[in-house]
């Protein structure tokens, strides 16, 4: 009995320290944030603009807009050096050894794209609300228009490669080397028949699911089973490597999240320099 007994207690034991070596998914409940946001360890960031911050945001969050993350002209969407971003992110008072909770106005693209930039930035601790905004005040939960002020601190940051495709990838990839390219913008911009003052169509051989449908109406992520069919039906599958994309590849955020921390998929990559960059070099064939 004592054997079964000590065997039970260690076993309570690995279940513990497990939950606490790995923190699970990275996706957050408007209950669950209300519970850390008080700690010191924790960083709440919103995403949206600075107009829309300024109006109303949870109390305590700092405000990183994904235009201040760009080069000039920030429209095209190419990231600033890694020291750069790294002083951004310090002067807002986000550590990569912090919890980083982000949330956006509902759409997922903001919260999305930077859930991304901090992965690659190697930030392991990073958080998306789930709902964002539209969560957060239909729970009835606090808000303010109060600036919070923040001490800068440093982020240091540790690269991962491997979360960034290259055109090379791409290239590769569009040829049938077994990697699934997803193109995650809407349908008439995938098929050319957009508004558009660049070349219309998409990268040869991608697949086309819109970000949008990784998520309900109420803004919140679709549930596990719904987003393996919606995958499964693109033949976006783990056992492939995955490439995503969008214009600008600000989109590609919120489906790298439901690829990699709802579904557990383990080799996706998104292709920074994306369409914009594809579409300008006359070298590079676009379909329709």
């Amino acid at each position: 009995m004592k054997t079964k007994n000590k065997i039970f207690g260690l076993f309570i034991i690995f279940f513990i320290t497990g939950g606490i070596l790995f923190a699970g998914p990275d996706l957050i409940s408007v209950n669950d944030l209300v519970k850390i946001m008080k700690d010191k360890n924790t960083i709440i960031v919103s995403a949206r603009t600075p107009a829309d911050y300024q109006q109303v945001h949870i109390p305590g969050a700092v405000n990183v807009h994904h235009i201040e993350l760009y080069k000039d002209p920030a429209i095209n969407g190419y990231l600033k050096a890694t020291a750069e971003l790294a002083k951004i992110f310090g002067s807002k008072g986000i550590s990569e050894s912090k919890t980083i909770v982000l949330y956006d106005a509902g759409s997922g693209k903001f919260s999305g794209r930077l859930y991304w930039i901090l992965k690659y930035l190697g930030a392991p601790n990073v958080k998306i609300l789930d709902g964002q905004m539209k969560a957060w005040r239909a729970g009835r939960k606090p808000v303010t228009r109060a600036p919070v002020s923040v001490k800068a601190v440093t982020f240091t940051p540790k690269v991962d490669i491997s979360k960034l495709a290259t055109t090379a990838q791409v290239k590769a990839a569009s040829g049938g080397s077994g990697a699934v390219i997803v193109d995650v913008r809407a349908p008439e911009e995938f098929n050319g028949t957009d508004e558009s003052d660049i070349r219309k169509g998409h990268i040869p051989g991608a697949v086309n699911l819109e970000f949008s449908n990784v998520l309900t109406e109420d803004s919140k992520f679709k549930s596990t089973d719904e987003l393996q069919k919606l995958f499964k039906a693109k033949g976006i599958t783990p056992e492939k490597g995955i490439i995503l994309y969008c214009l600008t590849s600000v989109r590609a955020g919120i489906v790298y999240f439901a690829l990699t921390d709802m579904l557990g998929y383990k080799n996706v990559k998104i292709y920074d320099d994306a369409f914009f960059d594809w579409q300008s070099d006359s070298a590079n064939k676009v379909a329709k």
